[in-house]
């Protein structure tokens, strides 16, 4: 007589089950605000009342008006285009770094996890190297050598942002390869490669997703500080972070409006991520205490 081994696909709360809008009000309302960021960076150009580059010094720091409904700054550009225009660098760059470092630091660590041993340690020690070096030093640095602009210290803060992610998936993924339903799979003749791709990554996605979440907010901060010290996005490009920069001096000259609107958009959108994330966060260890 000879008994057949089955498995039955073992699924975790996966992203289809997580209820965005069951987290409270202060969540819905921060999941309105980044849908709201995310439109307006995709439809700028049809929103935008003015070109955000175009100079009128005739106009230089007019309060709020009917022309400008939030002024313009010492050149004369309507701040409120800048500022829609802003959120495209604002959003993409933050999104290139969490995609990149997303990706490596999730393949790093179901690596680590997976095989153990000398490659565990290899791979750990690693991403302890690179987590111990800050990753705005390590994007000043990438700059002095490349020069200023959005690449490099999209570049910097990717290999930065590589450990927070690895570590993060390789303490979930060796929780995971503990389970009973991956022993199966593997008793069964199931190689490693299959059974990480079709049932160990799906079910730490959400973790990684909601990481990932919070992670963007971060980032968006930290490419926001580069520009603000000159050494992301070159003005006259429209940059929340290089607005905030040249809106110091309307500051001096009792013109608030030119550094606070940029320094609002970021406070926004950063708290906003971090909400997000935090509230998936919740939602996941709740499922994962309801999970037997």
């Amino acid at each position: 007589m000879t008994t057949t081994l089955t498995t039955v696909p073992y699924r975790r709360p996966g992203l289809r089950r997580l209820r965005l809008l069951g987290q409270g009000p202060l969540f819905t309302v921060s999941v309105a605000v980044l849908a709201v960021l995310v439109l307006v960076a995709v439809f700028a150009p049809l929103l935008a009342p003015y070109d955000p580059e175009a100079l009128d010094l005739g106009a230089s720091l007019v309060g709020t008006t009917g022309d400008h409904l939030l002024g313009t700054d010492q050149s004369g550009r309507d701040i409120l285009s800048r500022l829609l225009h802003g959120a495209r660098t604002g959003l993409l760059g933050p999104l290139l770094v969490v995609a990149v470092s997303t990706l490596l630091g999730t393949l790093l660590g179901v690596v680590a996890a997976w095989r153990g041993g000398w490659a565990d340690a290899l791979l750990s020690r690693a991403m302890d190297l690179v987590f111990s070096i800050p990753g705005l030093m390590l994007a000043i640095l990438l700059v002095a050598v490349t020069g200023p602009g959005m690449t490099a210290p999209v570049i910097a803060m990717s290999v930065a942002y590589t450990p927070y992610v690895g570590r993060l998936v390789r303490g979930i993924a060796r929780q995971e390869k503990a389970r009973p339903y991956i022993e199966a799979y593997v008793v069964q003749g199931w190689s490693g490669w299959t059974v990480c791709v079709r049932h160990l990554l799906p079910n730490i996605a959400p973790t990684v997703f909601a990481q990932s979440a919070m992670n963007f907010g971060y980032a968006l901060m930290d490419l926001a500080a580069l520009s603000f010290l000159g050494f992301g996005v070159q003005p006259p490009a429209a940059d929340w972070g290089a607005m905030i920069n040249e809106g110091q001096g309307a500051v001096l000259q009792g013109a608030m409006l030119p550094a606070l609107a940029p320094s609002v958009c970021i406070v926004l959108a950063v708290v906003a991520f971090g909400i997000v994330g935090e509230g998936l966060a919740d939602r996941i260890a709740r499922r994962e205490k309801e999970t037997p």
